[in-house]
């Protein structure tokens, strides 16, 4: 159980600060090209995709059954919308609401934050699956989808006129919050083991959820499908390689 624990702390916390190794850049330059982009919002997608219908979805069906799967799945997608529904996206680079600056900010982080709950969740219950390696795996998945984040988050507050150290120290704050859920889901799902594939299964419609509403999106959005496209499917193929080797 301690050696569980010391997994699911180190990964929660590696995948969390992502969101700050994401934002570091803000300290040197304040911008980065469109292309890079979303071309490693793609390749993010590829591995959360992998990570979910390779990893999560196959560990969920081996705990349970496909009716379990399909409430838990849907059940992610729900809890997201409704957060969205709660605290609309807002688009951090061509934002044109008429809105202060506090509170556009405070908006902001706010959305991110609550944004990163589930995430955090999906991290907790994938070391509580019993599974070798699943944890680390979608540690590793969420945190790369929360460097390019932290990183717009930071540069949307250097634009709103904060400080670079302070909007790296802010930015890096949305995704601690993960630390907390991450423990939360792990808990749950050790003590409560009937919880454990819907856990899974919920985490999974969670990061299909962010795939398909947000980073595909995204990352098609600036006329560069192409080159997208492609490292989408290198994202996909580098963690079904992981998920052979590790998972």
């Amino acid at each position: 159980m301690e050696t569980h624990l010391e997994h699911v702390i180190i990964g929660s916390v590696i995948s969390a600060l992502s969101t700050g190794i994401g934002a570091l850049p803000i300290l040197f330059f304040r911008a980065v090209t469109h292309r890079w982009r979303d071309i490693l919002l793609a390749l993010t997608a590829g591995i959360m995709v992998a990570a979910s219908t390779f990893s999560l979805i196959p560990q969920a069906l081996s705990h349970s059954n496909v009716w379990v799967l399909c409430f838990g799945v849907l059940l992610g997608t729900v809890v997201l919308t409704l957060l969205e529904l709660i605290v609309p996206h807002i688009d951090l680079e061509h934002n044109r609401m008429n809105i202060a600056m506090d509170t556009q900010a405070k908006l902001i982080l706010a959305a991110i934050t609550l944004h990163n709950l589930p995430e955090g969740l999906s991290v907790g219950v994938s070391y509580a699956s019993g599974q070798d390696g699943l944890g680390g795996l979608i540690a590793f998945a969420i945190g790369l989808q929360n460097a390019p984040e932290g990183f717009l988050v930071a540069l949307f507050l250097i634009n709103q006129k904060v400080s670079r150290g302070k909007a790296f120290i802010l930015a890096t704050m949305t995704g601690a919050v993960e630390i907390v859920t991450s423990m939360i889901g792990y808990f749950l799902t050790s003590f409560v083991s009937g919880l454990v594939p819907y856990g899974l299964s919920f985490a999974a419609g969670a990061m299909l959820f962010i795939v398909y509403k947000e980073l595909i999106p995204e990352s098609h959005g600036d006329g560069h499908a192409r080159a997208s496209t492609f490292s989408f499917i290198i994202g996909l193929l580098l963690m079904v390689c992981l998920i052979q080797w590790y998972g």
